[in-house]
Protein backbone atom coordinates (compact mmCIF):
# COMPACT_ATOMS: atom_id res chain seq x y z
CA UNK A 1 0.00 0.00 0.00
CA UNK A 2 1.47 3.57 -1.07
CA UNK A 3 1.24 6.05 1.96
CA UNK A 4 2.37 9.48 1.31
CA UNK A 5 3.85 11.86 3.86
CA UNK A 6 0.47 13.95 4.29
CA UNK A 7 -1.23 11.15 5.11
CA UNK A 8 0.62 9.62 7.93
CA UNK A 9 0.66 13.10 9.13
CA UNK A 10 -2.87 12.75 9.63
CA UNK A 11 -2.29 8.97 10.83
CA UNK A 12 -0.24 9.98 13.51
CA UNK A 13 -2.74 12.78 14.46
CA UNK A 14 -5.70 10.46 14.55
CA UNK A 15 -3.86 8.14 16.89
CA UNK A 16 -3.15 10.89 19.60
CA UNK A 17 -6.97 12.69 19.31
CA UNK A 18 -7.96 8.94 20.03
CA UNK A 19 -5.62 7.83 22.89
CA UNK A 20 -8.23 9.32 25.71
CA UNK A 21 -10.93 7.53 23.93
CA UNK A 22 -8.89 4.25 24.04
CA UNK A 23 -8.00 5.32 27.44
CA UNK A 24 -11.90 5.44 28.38
CA UNK A 25 -13.07 2.76 26.53
CA UNK A 26 -10.29 0.11 28.44
CA UNK A 27 -11.64 2.16 31.72
CA UNK A 28 -15.05 1.71 30.81
CA UNK A 29 -14.40 -1.98 30.25
CA UNK A 30 -12.63 -2.82 33.42
CA UNK A 31 -15.91 -1.24 35.35
CA UNK A 32 -17.55 -4.29 33.31
CA UNK A 33 -15.53 -6.78 35.05
CA UNK A 34 -12.49 -7.47 32.49
CA UNK A 35 -9.51 -6.21 34.55
CA UNK A 36 -10.25 -10.00 36.79
CA UNK A 37 -8.30 -11.91 33.94
CA UNK A 38 -5.31 -10.78 33.00
CA UNK A 39 -5.27 -12.00 29.07
CA UNK A 40 -4.14 -9.78 26.48
CA UNK A 41 -4.25 -10.04 22.48
CA UNK A 42 -2.69 -8.20 20.13
CA UNK A 43 -4.08 -8.81 16.78
CA UNK A 44 -2.81 -7.89 12.60
CA UNK A 45 -4.90 -8.66 10.38
CA UNK A 46 -4.89 -8.04 6.48
CA UNK A 47 -7.98 -7.44 4.50
CA UNK A 48 -8.67 -7.49 0.98
CA UNK A 49 -11.74 -6.85 -0.82
CA UNK A 50 -13.77 -4.42 -3.14
CA UNK A 51 -16.31 -1.28 -2.92
CA UNK A 52 -20.09 -2.05 -3.76
CA UNK A 53 -21.46 0.18 -5.97
CA UNK A 54 -25.19 0.66 -4.31
CA UNK A 55 -25.18 3.62 -6.83
CA UNK A 56 -24.88 3.48 -10.35
CA UNK A 57 -23.59 7.01 -9.79
CA UNK A 58 -20.13 5.83 -7.75
CA UNK A 59 -18.94 3.34 -10.76
CA UNK A 60 -16.37 6.29 -12.00
CA UNK A 61 -15.16 6.52 -8.28
CA UNK A 62 -13.99 2.78 -8.25
CA UNK A 63 -10.58 1.54 -9.81
CA UNK A 64 -9.61 -1.59 -8.40
CA UNK A 65 -9.17 -3.70 -5.49
CA UNK A 66 -8.85 -1.88 -2.16
CA UNK A 67 -5.91 -3.68 0.08
CA UNK A 68 -6.53 -3.00 3.97
CA UNK A 69 -4.51 -3.41 7.09
CA UNK A 70 -5.06 -3.88 10.75
CA UNK A 71 -4.35 -3.95 14.07
CA UNK A 72 -6.46 -4.50 17.35
CA UNK A 73 -5.56 -4.51 20.84
CA UNK A 74 -7.93 -7.47 22.47
CA UNK A 75 -8.97 -8.30 25.68
CA UNK A 76 -11.85 -11.59 26.50
CA UNK A 77 -14.24 -11.26 29.02
CA UNK A 78 -13.63 -13.81 32.29
CA UNK A 79 -17.13 -14.79 33.06
CA UNK A 80 -17.58 -12.51 36.23
CA UNK A 81 -20.13 -10.72 34.97
CA UNK A 82 -23.48 -11.96 33.41
CA UNK A 83 -23.85 -10.83 29.67
CA UNK A 84 -20.27 -12.54 29.79
CA UNK A 85 -22.14 -15.64 29.93
CA UNK A 86 -25.00 -14.61 27.75
CA UNK A 87 -22.65 -13.90 25.24
CA UNK A 88 -20.30 -17.31 25.24
CA UNK A 89 -17.41 -15.17 27.07
CA UNK A 90 -17.03 -12.53 24.02
CA UNK A 91 -13.73 -10.18 23.63
CA UNK A 92 -13.47 -6.87 23.40
CA UNK A 93 -11.23 -4.79 22.12
CA UNK A 94 -9.87 -1.59 19.86
CA UNK A 95 -9.81 -1.59 16.37
CA UNK A 96 -7.29 0.78 14.22
CA UNK A 97 -7.75 0.32 10.45
CA UNK A 98 -5.74 1.74 7.57
CA UNK A 99 -6.99 1.32 4.10
CA UNK A 100 -6.12 2.91 0.68
CA UNK A 101 -8.87 3.66 -2.35
CA UNK A 102 -7.48 2.44 -5.53
CA UNK A 103 -8.52 6.32 -6.58
CA UNK A 104 -6.05 8.32 -4.96
CA UNK A 105 -6.76 11.68 -6.07
CA UNK A 106 -10.46 11.86 -5.53
CA UNK A 107 -11.34 9.08 -2.83
CA UNK A 108 -7.44 8.76 -1.29
CA UNK A 109 -6.86 6.89 2.08
CA UNK A 110 -8.54 6.05 5.19
CA UNK A 111 -8.07 5.23 8.53
CA UNK A 112 -10.92 4.23 11.16
CA UNK A 113 -10.42 3.96 15.05
CA UNK A 114 -13.32 1.99 16.66
CA UNK A 115 -14.36 -0.23 19.75
CA UNK A 116 -15.62 -3.75 19.11
CA UNK A 117 -16.91 -6.56 20.58
CA UNK A 118 -16.47 -10.26 18.91
CA UNK A 119 -19.03 -12.98 20.08
CA UNK A 120 -18.48 -16.88 19.70
CA UNK A 121 -21.70 -17.88 18.14
CA UNK A 122 -21.50 -21.50 19.64
CA UNK A 123 -21.18 -22.33 23.42
CA UNK A 124 -18.75 -24.94 23.47
CA UNK A 125 -14.87 -24.30 22.93
CA UNK A 126 -13.15 -26.41 20.12
CA UNK A 127 -9.83 -25.47 18.16
CA UNK A 128 -12.21 -23.75 15.13
CA UNK A 129 -15.10 -21.40 16.72
CA UNK A 130 -17.03 -19.20 14.70
CA UNK A 131 -16.78 -15.85 15.61
CA UNK A 132 -18.89 -12.53 14.96
CA UNK A 133 -17.37 -9.26 15.07
CA UNK A 134 -19.37 -5.61 16.16
CA UNK A 135 -17.68 -2.73 15.52
CA UNK A 136 -18.89 1.31 15.41
CA UNK A 137 -16.62 3.98 15.53
CA UNK A 138 -15.06 6.98 13.42
CA UNK A 139 -13.23 7.16 10.11
CA UNK A 140 -10.99 9.91 8.63
CA UNK A 141 -10.87 9.98 4.65
CA UNK A 142 -8.22 12.26 3.37
CA UNK A 143 -10.08 12.83 0.55
CA UNK A 144 -13.81 14.57 0.30
CA UNK A 145 -15.89 16.41 -1.96
CA UNK A 146 -14.60 20.12 -2.85
CA UNK A 147 -16.55 22.09 -5.48
CA UNK A 148 -13.43 22.79 -6.81
CA UNK A 149 -9.99 20.49 -6.68
CA UNK A 150 -12.38 17.59 -5.86
CA UNK A 151 -15.52 17.74 -7.91
CA UNK A 152 -16.06 14.17 -8.75
CA UNK A 153 -16.20 12.80 -5.23
CA UNK A 154 -20.04 12.16 -4.86
CA UNK A 155 -19.55 9.10 -2.27
CA UNK A 156 -17.80 11.19 0.74
CA UNK A 157 -18.63 15.02 1.91
CA UNK A 158 -16.67 15.17 5.16
CA UNK A 159 -13.27 14.50 6.03
CA UNK A 160 -14.81 12.97 9.34
CA UNK A 161 -17.40 9.78 9.07
CA UNK A 162 -19.05 7.25 10.85
CA UNK A 163 -17.83 3.79 10.67
CA UNK A 164 -19.59 0.67 11.11
CA UNK A 165 -18.23 -2.93 10.65
CA UNK A 166 -19.42 -6.34 10.75
CA UNK A 167 -17.31 -9.66 10.59
CA UNK A 168 -17.72 -13.01 10.55
CA UNK A 169 -14.66 -15.14 11.04
CA UNK A 170 -13.54 -18.71 12.05
CA UNK A 171 -10.34 -18.52 15.11
CA UNK A 172 -7.97 -21.59 14.54
CA UNK A 173 -5.90 -22.27 16.72
CA UNK A 174 -2.59 -22.70 15.69
CA UNK A 175 -0.26 -23.13 19.03
CA UNK A 176 -1.08 -21.91 22.70
CA UNK A 177 0.40 -18.62 21.51
CA UNK A 178 -1.00 -18.20 18.12
CA UNK A 179 -4.54 -17.98 16.55
CA UNK A 180 -5.29 -17.90 12.78
CA UNK A 181 -8.58 -15.73 12.19
CA UNK A 182 -9.87 -16.46 8.18
CA UNK A 183 -12.71 -14.49 7.32
CA UNK A 184 -15.08 -11.69 5.79
CA UNK A 185 -16.14 -8.44 6.08
CA UNK A 186 -18.88 -5.18 5.39
CA UNK A 187 -17.72 -2.25 6.19
CA UNK A 188 -19.60 1.13 5.84
CA UNK A 189 -18.62 4.83 5.79
CA UNK A 190 -20.19 8.36 5.77
CA UNK A 191 -21.50 11.21 7.69
CA UNK A 192 -25.22 10.78 8.17
CA UNK A 193 -25.78 13.35 5.30
CA UNK A 194 -25.06 16.09 7.95
CA UNK A 195 -22.93 17.50 4.89
CA UNK A 196 -23.55 16.31 1.25
CA UNK A 197 -22.85 14.64 -0.92
CA UNK A 198 -22.89 11.70 1.24
CA UNK A 199 -23.63 7.89 -1.16
CA UNK A 200 -21.11 6.69 0.98
CA UNK A 201 -18.91 3.78 0.48
CA UNK A 202 -19.53 0.34 1.27
CA UNK A 203 -16.72 -2.44 1.45
CA UNK A 204 -17.21 -5.97 0.88
CA UNK A 205 -13.68 -7.82 1.96
CA UNK A 206 -11.88 -10.96 2.87
CA UNK A 207 -9.89 -11.33 5.99
CA UNK A 208 -6.80 -13.13 7.48
CA UNK A 209 -6.10 -12.59 10.88
CA UNK A 210 -3.27 -13.42 13.08
CA UNK A 211 -3.62 -13.30 17.02
CA UNK A 212 -1.01 -13.53 19.88
CA UNK A 213 -1.99 -13.98 23.40
CA UNK A 214 0.58 -11.91 25.19
CA UNK A 215 -0.82 -13.30 28.60
CA UNK A 216 -3.08 -16.75 29.36
CA UNK A 217 -3.15 -15.97 33.03
CA UNK A 218 -6.43 -15.95 34.06
CA UNK A 219 -8.29 -15.27 37.56
CA UNK A 220 -11.50 -17.40 38.02
CA UNK A 221 -14.69 -15.27 39.02
CA UNK A 222 -15.81 -16.64 42.33
CA UNK A 223 -18.90 -14.19 41.82
CA UNK A 224 -21.33 -13.50 38.95
CA UNK A 225 -22.61 -10.17 38.87
CA UNK A 226 -26.45 -10.45 37.20
CA UNK A 227 -27.63 -6.51 37.75
CA UNK A 228 -27.67 -6.47 33.84
CA UNK A 229 -30.81 -8.73 33.82
CA UNK A 230 -33.87 -7.19 32.88
CA UNK A 231 -36.14 -5.80 35.62
CA UNK A 232 -39.26 -7.68 33.67
CA UNK A 233 -39.98 -9.27 30.63
CA UNK A 234 -42.61 -6.50 29.56
CA UNK A 235 -41.37 -2.72 29.42
CA UNK A 236 -42.14 0.77 27.75
CA UNK A 237 -39.24 3.06 26.45
CA UNK A 238 -39.84 6.69 25.38
CA UNK A 239 -37.08 9.03 23.95
CA UNK A 240 -36.25 11.76 22.26
CA UNK A 241 -33.36 12.93 20.11
CA UNK A 242 -31.99 15.94 17.73
CA UNK A 243 -29.50 15.36 14.37
CA UNK A 244 -29.10 17.64 11.67
CA UNK A 245 -29.19 16.91 7.67
CA UNK A 246 -27.92 19.06 4.47
CA UNK A 247 -29.58 18.88 1.05
CA UNK A 248 -29.11 20.09 -2.01
CA UNK A 249 -26.35 21.92 -3.26
CA UNK A 250 -22.76 20.95 -0.69
CA UNK A 251 -22.34 23.86 1.63
CA UNK A 252 -26.47 24.91 1.76
CA UNK A 253 -27.94 25.16 5.58
CA UNK A 254 -28.28 22.60 7.60
CA UNK A 255 -32.16 21.56 8.97
CA UNK A 256 -33.10 20.60 12.05
CA UNK A 257 -34.63 17.14 13.12
CA UNK A 258 -36.38 16.32 16.22
CA UNK A 259 -37.66 12.88 16.80
CA UNK A 260 -39.97 11.22 19.66
CA UNK A 261 -40.60 8.20 20.04
CA UNK A 262 -42.56 5.78 21.91
CA UNK A 263 -41.76 1.83 22.33
CA UNK A 264 -43.19 -1.20 23.76
CA UNK A 265 -40.17 -3.98 24.16
CA UNK A 266 -40.86 -7.85 25.38
CA UNK A 267 -37.64 -9.47 26.56
CA UNK A 268 -37.98 -12.87 25.33
CA UNK A 269 -34.71 -13.44 26.34
CA UNK A 270 -31.80 -11.43 28.27
CA UNK A 271 -30.46 -10.55 25.23
CA UNK A 272 -33.09 -10.16 22.42
CA UNK A 273 -35.69 -7.82 22.95
CA UNK A 274 -39.25 -8.01 20.70
CA UNK A 275 -40.94 -4.67 20.19
CA UNK A 276 -43.35 -2.34 19.05
CA UNK A 277 -43.53 1.28 18.90
CA UNK A 278 -44.38 5.04 16.80
CA UNK A 279 -41.88 7.88 16.05
CA UNK A 280 -43.40 11.35 15.15
CA UNK A 281 -40.83 13.45 13.45
CA UNK A 282 -40.91 16.92 12.81
CA UNK A 283 -37.94 17.46 10.52
CA UNK A 284 -37.37 20.85 8.92
CA UNK A 285 -36.25 19.28 5.55
CA UNK A 286 -39.87 17.72 5.21
CA UNK A 287 -41.52 21.46 5.39
CA UNK A 288 -39.11 22.36 2.83
CA UNK A 289 -39.93 19.23 0.66
CA UNK A 290 -43.55 20.73 1.77
CA UNK A 291 -42.80 24.11 0.01
CA UNK A 292 -40.89 22.66 -2.70
CA UNK A 293 -44.23 20.80 -4.30
CA UNK A 294 -46.29 23.65 -3.32
CA UNK A 295 -48.09 22.00 -0.21
CA UNK A 296 -48.40 24.36 2.69
CA UNK A 297 -48.75 22.58 6.21
CA UNK A 298 -52.74 23.47 7.29
CA UNK A 299 -51.55 22.75 10.96
CA UNK A 300 -49.12 22.05 13.27
CA UNK A 301 -50.29 17.88 12.43
CA UNK A 302 -49.27 18.48 9.00
CA UNK A 303 -45.76 19.23 9.61
CA UNK A 304 -45.36 15.94 11.63
CA UNK A 305 -44.78 12.61 9.99
CA UNK A 306 -45.88 9.55 12.23
CA UNK A 307 -44.23 6.37 11.76
CA UNK A 308 -45.46 2.88 13.60
CA UNK A 309 -42.82 0.37 13.40
CA UNK A 310 -41.39 -3.14 14.48
CA UNK A 311 -38.37 -3.07 16.33
CA UNK A 312 -35.95 -5.74 17.77
CA UNK A 313 -32.64 -4.95 20.03
CA UNK A 314 -29.61 -6.93 20.91
CA UNK A 315 -28.53 -6.12 24.51
CA UNK A 316 -24.49 -6.72 25.46
CA UNK A 317 -25.49 -6.00 29.33
CA UNK A 318 -26.42 -2.06 30.05
CA UNK A 319 -25.49 -1.58 25.64
CA UNK A 320 -27.94 -2.85 23.34
CA UNK A 321 -28.16 -2.48 19.71
CA UNK A 322 -31.66 -1.90 17.89
CA UNK A 323 -33.15 -1.90 14.91
CA UNK A 324 -36.36 -0.37 13.53
CA UNK A 325 -38.66 -0.72 10.24
CA UNK A 326 -41.25 1.65 10.25
CA UNK A 327 -43.53 3.07 7.42
CA UNK A 328 -44.94 6.61 7.25
CA UNK A 329 -49.07 6.80 7.80
CA UNK A 330 -50.90 10.20 6.54
CA UNK A 331 -47.84 11.91 5.61
CA UNK A 332 -48.45 14.55 2.77
CA UNK A 333 -45.49 13.92 0.43
CA UNK A 334 -42.96 11.28 0.92
CA UNK A 335 -40.06 11.75 -1.20
CA UNK A 336 -37.88 9.54 0.22
CA UNK A 337 -40.30 6.73 0.22
CA UNK A 338 -42.76 5.05 2.70
CA UNK A 339 -40.62 2.95 4.81
CA UNK A 340 -37.95 4.46 6.92
CA UNK A 341 -35.37 2.59 9.13
CA UNK A 342 -33.02 3.43 12.33
CA UNK A 343 -30.45 1.14 13.95
CA UNK A 344 -28.11 2.25 16.13
CA UNK A 345 -26.63 2.38 20.35
CA UNK A 346 -28.43 2.44 22.81
CA UNK A 347 -27.08 2.52 27.19
CA UNK A 348 -28.97 2.11 29.79
CA UNK A 349 -28.58 2.99 33.00
CA UNK A 350 -29.31 1.02 36.73
CA UNK A 351 -32.51 3.46 36.90
CA UNK A 352 -33.74 3.25 33.66
CA UNK A 353 -32.22 6.40 31.62
CA UNK A 354 -30.90 5.92 28.07
CA UNK A 355 -29.12 7.61 26.01
CA UNK A 356 -28.52 7.00 22.66
CA UNK A 357 -26.82 7.53 18.85
CA UNK A 358 -28.65 6.61 16.04
CA UNK A 359 -29.23 6.74 12.37
CA UNK A 360 -32.44 7.75 10.42
CA UNK A 361 -32.04 5.79 6.88
CA UNK A 362 -34.50 4.81 4.18
CA UNK A 363 -33.85 1.53 2.38
CA UNK A 364 -29.91 2.56 2.66
CA UNK A 365 -29.89 5.68 2.52
CA UNK A 366 -28.79 8.27 5.26
CA UNK A 367 -31.14 10.73 6.74
CA UNK A 368 -29.51 11.65 9.29
CA UNK A 369 -27.75 10.56 12.72
CA UNK A 370 -29.41 11.91 15.96
CA UNK A 371 -28.99 12.43 19.40
CA UNK A 372 -31.12 10.99 22.00
CA UNK A 373 -32.15 10.85 25.65
CA UNK A 374 -34.92 8.46 27.41
CA UNK A 375 -36.12 6.79 30.19
CA UNK A 376 -36.83 2.78 30.41
CA UNK A 377 -40.19 1.68 32.61
CA UNK A 378 -40.54 -1.60 33.46
CA UNK A 379 -43.62 -3.43 34.55
CA UNK A 380 -44.25 -6.01 37.35
CA UNK A 381 -41.15 -7.65 38.46
CA UNK A 382 -40.14 -11.52 37.56
CA UNK A 383 -38.00 -13.63 39.10
CA UNK A 384 -35.55 -14.59 36.57
CA UNK A 385 -35.54 -14.37 32.85
CA UNK A 386 -33.44 -17.25 31.49
CA UNK A 387 -31.21 -16.79 28.51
Amino acid sequence: MELNFVFLQHFLKTIVKYFLLVFIGFSAFAQNGITGNKKWYIKTAFNYGFILQHRLAIGDLIRGWVPMYEFDLVKPTNGSKLWHLENNKPEVGIMVNLMTFRNPDVLGQSIAVAPFIEIPLNEKVKPSRLYMRLSWGLSYLTKSFDAETNHKNIAIGSHWNAFVGFRWFWQMNLSKKLRLEPGFSLSHMSNGRGKVPNLGLNLISLNMGLNYKLNDEEDVPTFVDSNTVAPSRHELLVWASYGFNETGNPGGPKYSNYTLSFNYYFNKRNTNKLGLGADLYYEELYLEDLKEKNIPPASFSDKIRVGPKLAYAYSIGRISLPIEWGYYVGAKISPEGMFFHRMGVRYTGPKGLVVQFGLKTHFGVAYHFDYGIGYRLSFAKKKHVKD
